[in-house]
């Protein structure tokens, strides 16, 4: 018991969340991945729609960790 306890907790205690900051955090930046994915795909096939969508997706996921980053290092 205490060894799942150690693996499910040490990661997020190292970047300054609960486990349930973290499942949730984790959930969005990967929900958020596929949504750019899945407009990717379709710009791939159609050029004229979502051009800027990834850039957007990847800057915004970036900058909030990075800030989240800067932030635990406080």
């Amino acid at each position: 018991m205490q060894l799942i306890q150690r693996l499910i907790r040490e990661h997020p205690e190292s970047v300054g969340e609960s486990y349930l900051e973290h499942l949730s955090q984790a959930s969005y930046f990967g929900i958020r991945m596929l949504v750019a994915g899945l407009a990717c795909l379709v710009h791939a096939v159609l050029p004229c729609l979502f051009k800027t969508t990834a850039r957007a997706a990847i800057s915004e996921l970036h900058t909030k960790m990075m800030v989240k980053r800067a932030t635990h290092r406080d």
